[in-house]
């Protein structure tokens, strides 16, 4: 296999190479320290508060696509390849103002200023995708985003109005894309990439084969895909985290593929840009999938790492073994396939053996008379996580429960099902009693711990009052049907 001892990446208008690189390095210090690029602030340093949004484009299958990510949790190495962007990059001729930024000056969306290079990149992202939003998608594109000095209410005007003071069609992204595109292609020799810095290690594979063979040469590797939790092993925890195999390149990975029976999610999708996917099928997961964390983390984060790293508070897992899902695991050449409730045995213990990583996972599409439900609870609605996260699927036939498969996070010390009332409602008529009757089984179901997110009671009790919910929610929808009919 050919090496490459150095990464290439475009840092706005200028071609990066760079040889030393550790696997701690992250974009935010980089872009600081290095090139003092200080328009990126660093505020919270775990990908909460958006200060540190910048753009970074991509190539996947040829085609160019920018995303907004947070500078704080990404990793130098995972850079190959890509065009980064940051807010010194909007200037145009003389200084002036881009469209963006001008909208905020004359709305007023900015008092300190410290958050406002990254509420405009964030704006600058959904302006060049959506030149016209609604204030809903307004508000789900700032949800990574933190203001404490204006609030949000002239921000959002800001982000209406950015149209007004100039068009997508002559921004320097659009206008320099083929040209960009072009540069990206020319960094992709197919070789596999190791740099360093010291002892500590970082490499690209050149494919998913190769992927494999690396995990074989480095057992105990760390595996990093969009290092949305990895980001703050070495932020927060000062961790070592050498060597590190990256694999959010690989276009292999982030493939979707849905056929008659099934969604086929290569284990390198974001959270982003599987969403609309899955909710093609199942509606009710896009407004839960909005409520993952926000949008920089959704562009950066992956569903297979978000079940890889065994969170017994992830967002996906309940939802996934709910809907019936599978992973593949795979290992050198060998591969195996297991349902994902099995897959997470103890509190950070899962069914992987050293050198296996997660290379897909297999969503059954819906089947005919079944009901579908996702909850997410958590302290704040927008960028939070789970205090207690639930997931339903139930199978009506004749006005009878036929099929349960009921889900729970933050519940135990992995994700687990609710055995016990999904029993209880198997053969049950459909209605609230059974619903409310099967609740009561949750005691049976967990035991979960009290912590700082939530007490132990109270996530009993909300994930009962979560069974009733699941029953009023369908009479809603059923109600909603009938008046559209």
């Amino acid at each position: 296999m050919a090496t490459r001892s150095e990464i290439r990446f475009v840092l706005n208008d200028r071609d990066v190479t760079l040889t030393c690189v550790g696997a701690s390095d992250t974009l935010l210090d980089f872009l600081r320290i290095d090139r003092r690029l200080t328009g990126t602030k660093e505020g919270c340093a775990e990908g909460d508060c958006g200060a540190c949004t910048v753009l970074v484009g991509r190539l996947q299958d040829g085609v160019l696509r920018y995303e907004p990510v947070n500078a704080c949790i990404r990793l130098m190495a995972s850079l190959d390849g890509c065009h980064v962007v940051t807010v010194e990059y909007l200037s145009g001729p003389k200084g002036k103002l881009h469209p963006v930024q001008q909208a905020m000056v004359e709305h007023h969306g900015s008092q300190c200023g410290f958050c406002t290079p990254g509420f405009v990149m964030s704006l600058y992202a959904l302006w060049m995708g959506n030149p016209d939003p609604t204030e809903t998608e307004i508000e789900v594109a700032l949800q990574g985003n933190l203001c404490r000095c204006t609030g949000y209410e002239p921000i959002v005007k800001a982000a209406k109005a950015v149209s007004t003071h100039g068009s997508p069609a002559d921004d320097a992204l659009t206008l320099e894309r083929a040209a960009m595109t072009d540069r990206l292609t020319k960094i992709h020799d197919g070789n596999r990439v190791v740099v360093s810095n010291g002892d500590s290690q970082c490499t690209l594979p050149a494919s998913v084969d190769d992927l494999a063979d690396v995990l074989l040469e480095t057992p105990g590797a760390t595996i990093v895909a969009g290092a949305t939790d990895v980001g703050l092993w070495v932020t927060k925890f000062l961790r070592d985290i050498s060597p590190v195999v990256f694999l959010s390149h690989l276009d292999e990975l982030r493939h979707l593929e849905v056929t008659k029976d099934t969604i086929r999610v290569g284990a390198g999708v974001s959270y982003a840009d599987s969403r609309d996917t899955i909710a093609a099928d199942y509606p009710h997961l896009a407004a839960f999938w909005d409520r993952i964390a926000g949008w920089q983390i959704r562009s950066m984060g992956t569903i297979g790492g978000n079940i890889a790293n065994g969170s017994p508070i992830g967002d996906t897992p309940p939802v996934l073994i709910a809907l019936g899902a599978t992973i593949t695991l795979r290992k050198g050449s060998a591969r195996r396939a297991l349902p994902i409730e099995d897959f997470f045995i103890d509190y950070g213990k899962q069914d992987r053996a050293e050198s296996e990583f997660v290379e897909s996972i297999s969503v059954p599409r819906p089947a005919a008379g079944t009901i579908h439900a996702a909850y997410k609870i958590s302290k704040r609605r927008d960028e939070d996580i789970s205090s207690v996260c639930a997931a339903f699927s139930v199978k009506v036939e004749n006005h009878r429960i036929t099929e349960a498969r009921i889900a729970f996070g933050g519940m135990a010390a992995t994700p687990k099902r609710a055995s016990n009332a999904e029993a209880a409602l198997v053969g049950a008529p459909w209605s609230e009693a059974s619903l409310v009757a099967a609740a009561e089984k949750l005691s049976s179901d967990f035991s979960p711990l009290s912590d700082w997110r939530a007490s132990s009671e109270y996530r009993l009790q909300v994930s009962r009052n979560l069974f009733r919910k699941f029953w009023l929610d369908q009479q809603d929808e059923t109600a909603n049907d009938r008046l559209s009919a």
